[in-house]
């Protein structure tokens, strides 16, 4: 997801959930975010609640990438792209998105990445 702070800078959120409960497991902010952001994210939710058998994505470069894409075959997770322009194949986390939207993102206006983060996930 994208959004902008009140000086009109952009950033980004990575949002994970589980498939299975549903439960929105990370939201995190920054201005930008690479493959290795995002592993370092995945990483401390594998040591929390252990190596899903797959990770399903969108098909965003950090997402995309060989770097990502093989890093998650090494550790043995089966990585899955949605189709382009078909955000129903991945439709609890587009849900997640569009309520995180309209109920925090709409509602509030940051000034900066970090209170974004406290705001979301506290």
């Amino acid at each position: 997801m994208h959004d902008k702070l009140s000086n009109g800078r952009r950033y980004k959120m990575l949002t994970l959930l589980d498939a299975y409960t549903r439960q929105g497991l990370a939201v995190e902010v920054a201005t930008r975010m690479t493959a290795g952001d995002v592993l370092e994210v995945l990483y401390g939710l594998i040591l929390r609640h252990g190596k899903p058998e797959h990770v399903r994505s969108d098909n965003g470069p950090e997402l995309t990438s060989e770097a990502f894409q093989t890093r998650l075959e090494r550790i043995g997770v089966q990585p899955i792209r949605i189709s382009p322009g078909s955000p129903w194949e991945n439709g609890y986390n587009e849900r997640f998105n569009g309520t995180l939207s309209r109920e925090v993102l709409n509602a509030e206006w940051f000034t900066t990445t970090r209170q974004a983060q406290v705001v979301i996930y506290g």
